[in-house]
């Protein structure tokens, strides 16, 4: 029984290491043989683990075995990126402070001052050339570097006009006393003098050639001789007789605005001859086109009329503004 048991423990210790299987026909333990490719197999396999574990266990200690130089450039590749992400966050701040002083430059500055509003076409124009950002190829962050060039040269542009612009409005607000004394703003004949408001601005019938054509001034109905003044500072351009008009003056008064002064049984001054708010320049008169004595009045902007009314602020109150535009809405026949 001893002998048995020392045979037992002594083939287990065997199999530990070679594998066997029980053979019922001769009643005995025979060893396992394993095939050539199977050998092969597990020595490829084996082979291919070591390599692999290798493999990653240099990478992983290859972040380690970095020289000092390399470790100095990852430090500063690292801290340039740090450095894209804040310039970039205030580049973008940049911006919107720009955008908030576009909109009052256009809304408010230029709009206080008559000026014409700069088109977001202009302010936001890109830049030619396809190839303009080519030499920032090639590089392991171009698209950090191309992105940040672009957005830089944008807000650079757009900086530009808008400091082009804040000029333009420096120069105009030191003209500002000089424009607000140039703009037409009182009536060309006084309100004691007058009869009547007799015809506005609109399609109005033409008393002699009854026929609807547009007015695009004011008739203001007086005696003949009544003095008709400058409605603002300004040069007669023009100053001459004329079928239509008769006696007529034309003043220019700077920054797009004119007037005309029309029928006037005398003109007084030449042209050339410059002119303030209040100076006398006339008299009412039926010469011309004209079916009774009166002054036609027109205000042009930029070369184009527009309706007189809105000028009258110099020296009308509320409600003397108020029954002139109630008499001027009135349609029917002008009086030229």
């Amino acid at each position: 029984m001893l002998l048995f048991k020392e045979h037992k423990n002594s083939i287990f210790s065997i199999m530990a290491k070679v594998k066997y299987y029980y053979d019922p026909d001769t009643l005995s333990y025979r060893k396992i043989e394993k095939r050539t490719s199977e050998k092969y197999k597990q020595a490829f396999l084996v082979t291919s683990g070591v390599f692999l574990i290798a493999f990653l266990g240099f990478i992983g200690f290859s972040q380690f075995l970095l020289t000092p130089k390399e470790r100095s450039q990852k430090r500063e590749l690292e801290n340039l990126k740090l450095h894209y992400e804040l310039l970039s966050k205030r580049m973008e701040e940049s911006s919107q402070v720009l955008t908030e002083l576009q909109e009052r430059d256009n809304n408010i500055y230029r709009t206080y001052f008559e000026a014409t509003p700069i088109a977001d076409e202009q302010r936001k124009a890109g830049f030619g050339g396809v190839n303009r950002y080519k030499h920032l190829d090639g590089f392991e962050n171009s698209n950090m570097i191309k992105n940040a060039t672009k957005q830089l040269d944008v807000l650079s542009k757009q900086m530009v006009v808008q400091s082009k612009s804040l000029d333009d409005i420096v120069a105009l607000a030191k003209e500002k006393e000089k424009m607000l004394a140039s703009i037409p703003a009182i009536q060309p004949v006084k309100n004691e003098d007058l009869t009547r408001m007799a015809s506005g601005y609109g399609m109005r019938l033409h008393p002699i050639l009854k026929s609807w054509r547009m007015h695009n001034g004011m008739d203001f109905t007086a005696p003949s001789g009544t003095p008709i003044f400058a409605s603002g500072n300004g040069k007669i351009i023009r100053a001459e007789r004329s079928a239509t008009f008769g006696n007529v003056v034309y003043i220019d008064h700077g920054y797009g605005y004119k007037t005309i002064y029309a029928h006037m049984s005398k003109i007084v001054g030449k042209k050339g001859r410059k002119v303030k708010r209040g100076d006398l320049i006339g008299y009412v008169g039926n010469t011309g086109r004209s079916a009774a004595p009166h002054l036609h009045y027109e205000v042009h902007k930029n070369n184009r009329p527009v309706n007189p009314i809105y000028y009258y602020y110099g020296d009308l109150t509320p409600e003397e503004f108020i029954a002139m535009q109630k008499a001027s809405q009135q349609k029917g026949q002008s009086y030229d």
